[in-house]
Order: C-alpha cells, then structure tokens, then sequence
C-alpha cells in the first residue's frame, strides 16, 4: 500500500495556513474585532468555559466591544477572565454588560505586534515544510517499495513543492495583511 496521499498532504498544509489566520485573528490591532475575545476562558458552574458560551460578544463601536452576559450570576466571572487573559482590555460592568473599550497602541506596540504577526507565519511555514518533507519521504518510501516508478515519484515530489510553494504565498499574504492593518491604524 502507498504512503504518499496528496489529499492527505493538502489538507495538512491548509491546516497550518486556517491555525495562522486563527492566530492572526486574535492580535489585537486598534480597531475592536469580536475574535480577539476567542481565547478568553471564564469560571462559571465550576469550570472553565469559553467565553463565547456564556455571554454574546459583538462590536457595536469601531473601538468598542460589548460583551453581553447571559446570567447575571456570572458577570464578575466574565469581568475576571478578561482581566486574566492579559490583553491589555479594560473591563467595564454596566449591568449585565460589559464594556470594553479598545487602548490606542503605542508605535513600538504595533512594531512588537508586526513582529509577532511575522513569527506567527514562520512558524506556520516550518509546519508546511514538515509536511513536504513527510510527503517526499513518504515518495521515496514507495519508490523503494517498487509501489511507484522515479518517473511517478519525481511527478509527485512536483506536486508535493507546487503545493508547498501555495501554502507558503499563503501565509505570506495573511501576514503581510495584518502587518499592513496592525501598522496602519
């Protein structure tokens, strides 16, 4: 049986590339942006839950976010996971509402910003180049085995760098976006 599974290979590269974006999505540029609240966990009923399950998060201002806390009861936990998640927000209850407005960011913290944007993106490519070298083993492997012929082998390990030349442009573009959003708001 073959090793090499282009599929296989595809969809763990578009992993690596759909993690940065959700990493990207949670730096904090100037402007309010619902996903930046993904992480925050809250102690509620005894455990830990995401924040997302116990209150309604939105932005109703463009430097605002509303944080919308089902039960009364677990407000100040909501208020305290914020505050714990160390984003640099300020919580503000008012009621069963929370407020919180979004901080100007400092030049030096949008440059430490990029720079973290640009890490991210080197740690989703090292990613993306483990798997080709997985999947030109995986090639060799089966040339090995007689399963492939050098010339199908050669054409798979053409396959395998096109998609990897893909994959990483793709995390180029998405740094070089929030790089570009972070500097410029």
């Amino acid at each position: 049986m073959a090793k090499y599974d282009k599929a296989d290979i595809e969809r763990r590269m578009n992993g690596a590339v759909e993690s940065l974006k959700s990493d990207l999505a949670g730096l904090r540029t100037g402007r309010a942006n619902t996903s930046l609240l993904d992480p925050v966990m809250v102690e509620v009923y005894g455990s830990m839950m995401p924040l997302n399950q116990v209150a309604t998060v939105s932005a109703p201002e463009p430097r605002m976010l509303s944080v919308q806390v089902w039960d009364k009861a677990n407000v100040t936990a909501v208020e305290k996971g914020i505050a714990k998640a160390n984003l640099g927000l300020n919580p503000m209850v008012d009621g069963q509402n929370v407020r919180l407005p979004m901080p100007d960011l400092t030049e030096e913290r949008r440059k430490e910003l990029a720079k973290l944007a640009g890490q991210y993106a080197e740690q989703a490519k090292i990613a993306i180049r483990n798997v080709r070298r997985d999947g030109m083993e995986a090639l060799k492997d089966d040339e090995k085995k007689k399963e492939i012929s050098e010339d199908e082998r050669k054409r798979g390990e053409d396959e395998v760098q096109k998609l990897t030349d893909k994959y990483v442009a793709d995390c180029d573009t998405a740094a070089a976006q929030k790089e570009k959003e972070i500097l410029t708001q």
